[in-house]
Formats: C-alpha cells, structure tokens, sequence
C-alpha cells in the first residue's frame, strides 16, 4: 500500500483522544468553577464579618441604663399611660459631666452630674412631625424622692429642674418630667460633651450666622461675625455660652440651641447622610460613642426601630421650642411654668395633636371651644352658633428649616 494510503489510514486523534481531551477541559473547567465560588463565599463572609464587625463595634458604644430601667420599674403603677398608639416621647438629657476625653477643660470633675441640656422630644404617631421642648434648667419644680448614687433615698423637694439628675440621675429627671407634665417618657438618651463634639465633627461641622462676633472665654469661644462652621469644641462653646450673648438669659440660650440643632438636622438631610453608608458610619459612629440610653435603645437595631421613620420628616415639620415659661415669683434667677399655655402644649403633646411655632412671640388667642370641635349645625341651646375647633396653639419656637442662616 503506498505511504500515502498508509500515512492517510495511520494512527490519529480517534473518539477515544477526542473525548480524553474534553474531560480534561471539563475537568479544568470544574475547578476553576469551584474556585471562583470559594472566592466569591470568602468575599462575602469577608463582607459579612466586616459588616458584623462594625455593627458589634457601633452597638458596643451605647452603654445601656439598667439602673434607670430598674428605678422606673419600681413605680411603673404611678408613671402616666401611653394616650396614643405610636405616638414616641423621648427625653434627652445632655449632661455637663467633666469626666471623659477633652472635657476637663469645662472646670473640674466633681463626681456629680447636671443636666446641662433637656429636651422632650415628640414624635408624632404617623411619623410626619417632630416636636423638640426645651425643659429650662432653672425651672422650679416638684422632684420626687429618688434613688441617689449611694443607694440611699432623697426626700421629695421643690428645686431647681437640673437639681433632679443631679440627685438621681436619669430616672429622677424622667419621674420629674412626667410628674410636671403627665405625659409618658418612652425612651431617654444622655449624651455628654465628648459625645456632642463628636458628632458635630463626623458631618463636617455645622454652619451658622453670627451678628456680631463672640469672645467668651468661659465658653472657650472666640468667633468672627458673618457666616462661620463650627467644628465640634466650637459647637459646645456656642450652644453652652450664656452671659456673653444676647441678654445673658438661659431662655435666649435654649433659643441659640434649638437653631443650632435645626441647623444640624438640615445638614443631615441635605448632605444625604443618612443615605450613605460611606458618610453615615462616622456619623453613627460619633453619635453612639457617649450615648447612654434605657435598655430597649442600647443598639442598632434599637435606634433603627425608632429614627426608621424619621428619615421623610421634612425640615419644616421639624419643630423647636421652649415650654411656656416666666420669671419664678420669689426669684427672679429662677424659671416657672406660664399656665394656662404650658398645660396646653403638654395636653397636645399627650393627644398627639399637633402645635405650630413662631420666630414672633405670638398672641394667646381666646378660648373658642372643645379642643376636638363642636358640632356641625344649629345653634347651642343660648341663640348663637356652636363653637368650631380651637386653632392649632402656636408657641415661640422655630423649624429646622428656620436655621440660623436664613
């Protein structure tokens, strides 16, 4: 046979060559597969655990209030019950503790705490308004006895409102706050100076406007006039200076407050912080590093259940004021209550009604009728027409979006 039938019929790639290769590009195939996978499982997992990490570290901030929990606990039958379904009181305290980084420089630490700052905080029960009252320090009030740090029990005594936390700490302010004003306290959160400072930094500090310019030294202050961003240590020195600004009282200072925090919530939403992991962790981060809170808020997951909602607030439903409040009859350095105004304003707030605020101090309408409506037609028995709803009560106060820049 010639070489070039025996070269044409000699040995070659056949069906058994054939399909070893094929194997061997499956066989390859498969690993590579399996390879990929496992990286892709170690990349998520890696993900994951990064994700737990920072979600153990964040919720590892908070310290719970056990102690507070308990004491409430214990007078739960004499607490006020919850009017509305929803609806969230929350009473923050910003304590004036010197204990803690960079805080001696407010005075010595004298192992006790006042409270500096206190605002009720109510959020509405559909989520669509926000009402922040500022409880003045100075505010005379009844204080119940409370636990005191050494165990033992103080006697009930009419003092000064900061004179609570001082005694008892949290549950003493929060038993004085529903005493005062019959409305139920849902959750507390103190924060100290540390803790302020430190959020204010994680947003890039926060802008506000000045008339003329600020050199406090008791305040460690000293500011331009015009517009100025306050980092975090400025920050505490503005909204904590009292004699050097204004007319030197603490109403004109919970005043300065309240547009520093309008100021700092429309930071918030405008920068898209919440949105933004990338911006939000440090945020988080600060806000949680000096926060102590009762037990059912001590995590992630805690405050996420309550500011889920809070997200589609608009600025402008975000409301700051002060309780309606007047010169203490026996001393003019001291605060009491303007009634019958300030009993309105907590009745609302009970009711989950809403209230509206002013830059102007406004003018007390008269009595019109029930709060709730009078009836849709005729007269009411004397030849004149029912009484329609009352109008909205409006209190001296602004919005977030009011802040101090506009």
């Amino acid at each position: 046979m010639p070489d070039t039938a025996g070269k044409a019929l000699g040995p070659g790639p056949g069906p058994g060559a054939s399909a070893t290769g094929t194997g061997l590009v499956r066989r390859r195939r498969r690993r590579w597969l399996r390879a990929t996978a496992l990286g892709a499982a170690v990349l998520v997992a890696a993900a994951a655990g990064t994700g737990w990490a920072l979600y153990a570290k964040l919720s590892a901030n908070i310290t719970a209030d056990d102690a507070a929990a308990r004491e409430l606990a214990r007078y739960e039958r004499e607490r006020p019950t919850e009017l509305v379904r929803g609806a969230q009181n929350i009473l923050l305290i910003g304590s004036d503790t010197r204990a803690g980084e960079g805080n001696s420089a407010y005075g010595p630490d004298l192992g006790s705490e006042r409270s500096d700052t206190t605002i009720l905080l109510h959020l509405a029960a559909d989520r669509r308004s926000a009402t922040a009252v500022s409880l003045p320090r100075d505010l005379m009030v009844d204080i119940p006895g409370c636990r005191q740090p050494d165990g033992s029990r103080s006697e009930p005594v009419f003092a000064m409102f900061n004179h609570s936390f001082q005694l008892g700490g949290s549950a003493c302010t929060i038993r004085t706050v529903e005493k005062l004003t019959d409305i139920r306290i849902d959750h507390h959160v103190v924060v100290d100076f540390s803790g302020f400072k430190k959020m204010v930094n994680a947003v890039d500090g926060v802008q506000v406007c000045l008339k003329e310019p600020i050199d406090d030294k008791a305040a460690l202050l000293k500011l331009p006039a015009g517009r100025v961003t306050l980092n975090g240590e400025q920050a505490l020195g503005f909204v904590r200076a009292r004699k050097s600004l204004g007319d030197g009282s603490d109403t004109e200072r919970m005043e300065r407050q309240q547009r520093f925090l309008g100021a700092l919530v429309d930071k918030m939403q405008s920068g898209d912080v919440l949105l933004n992991p990338v911006k939000l962790y440090p945020v988080l981060d600060a806000a949680t590093s000096s926060l102590t809170t009762d037990p059912e808020l001590a995590s992630l997951r805690g405050l996420y259940q309550l500011v889920r909602g809070l997200r589609q607030i608009p600025t402008e439903r975000v409301q700051f004021l002060t309780v309606p409040r007047e010169s203490y009859v026996y001393d003019a350095n001291r605060d009491q209550l303007v009634e019958p105004e300030a009993e309105k304003l907590f009745a609302r707030l009970r009711a989950d009604q809403p209230v509206a605020v002013t830059r102007e101090t406004p003018q007390q309408a008269p009595e019109t009728g029930a709060e709730t409506g009078g009836g849709t037609g005729g007269t009411d028995g004397e030849g004149e027409p029912p009484a329609g709803p009352s109008p909205t009560p409006t209190f001296r106060g602004n919005t977030a979006a009011e802040h101090t820049c506009q």
